[in-house]
């Protein structure tokens, strides 16, 4: 099995026809992803990779049955973007697009919740699960198929612990990339829940940085609800008190937020640590 995605994902791409939108058409493609549809208002009739081209969401649904959108369009037009795709009946949604006002990931959020649609996002680099599907933009090439679940707040990070944990021959069962931005679709406790109620997952990954309480908030989960292995890796260790660095999710404020206090917390939650990014595939293999 796998989290929030499968093989029975039939996947519109918003943004299809620009430099991001027909790379990752491709890429997902030879991934193995069922791209049916592209939306780009003006381009209909058109076509990437073979992929045929609509000029609005609700066509690419009639047509195709595309049960889920990726969001590839610039900032200004998230909003609409993921508004037209829920509307047209789209149940899972993947926003890549960064540097979203946060007024409108509030309202996009709350919409995809008020139409029980999974959002995945926004900021983020998608999801994946080799051997069935990938709707993002996380390179294929680094990953294998298996039974370690990851979930993470950084794009980079996470493509790092998929390929080390790959190159320990640790496959994965999904890797979800929830995104750093404050406001989100998917939580970690959302995928650890998901994770939980995998049988094909084993252990679970989680990467996270410092900024926000996510990471306390599922520490707190794991030790109440969670009976698989989890590990952790935290980045901005280094970060000095009162910076804010990279993701705008990444602000610390009044003593919340900081890498100890995320350390301190999973420790509590007897998650074991890992120093390093690449520890991370070693303290699986240990406890495994």
């Amino acid at each position: 099995m796998s989290i929030f995605v499968d093989k029975k994902n039939t996947v519109v791409v918003q943004g299809a026809t620009g430099h991001q939108g027909v790379f990752h058409i491709g890429e997902m493609l030879n991934f193995g992803t069922n791209v049916v549809a592209g939306v780009t208002p003006g381009k209909g009739g058109q076509d990437v990779h073979r992929v045929p081209i609509f000029n609005t969401v609700g066509e690419a649904v009639d047509e195709t049955g595309a049960n889920t959108s990726l969001i590839l369009v610039p900032a200004r037009f998230a909003k609409d973007a993921v508004f037209e795709a829920l509307d047209a009946g789209i149940k899972t949604v993947v926003t890549i697009t960064e540097n979203i006002p946060f007024h409108d990931a509030m309202e996009f959020v709350h919409y995809a919740k008020y139409n029980d649609a999974v959002l995945i996002g926004p900021n983020c680099p998608g999801i994946a699960s080799p051997g069935k599907t990938k709707i993002g933009i996380l390179p294929g090439s680094i990953f294998k198929k298996g039974t370690v679940g990851v979930a993470s707040r950084s794009g980079t990070l996470t493509y790092e612990i998929v390929n080390a944990l790959s190159e320990k021959g640790m496959g994965q069962s999904t890797c979800v990339g929830l995104g750093g931005d404050p406001i989100i679709g998917t939580t970690f406790i959302d995928a650890l829940d998901a994770f939980e109620q995998d049988k094909d997952t084993k252990a679970v990954v989680l990467v996270g940085e410092i900024g926000g309480t996510a990471e306390e908030d599922a520490a707190e989960h794991i030790k109440e609800h969670i009976n698989k292995p989890v590990f952790a890796f935290i980045a901005g260790r280094t970060a000095p008190p009162g910076k804010r660095m990279g993701h705008a999710g990444a602000i610390i404020a009044r003593g919340k937020g900081t890498a100890t206090s995320k350390i301190q917390a999973f420790k509590k939650a007897h998650v074991p640590l890992a120093q390093f990014p690449t520890d991370i595939a070693d303290l699986v293999e240990q406890h495994s």
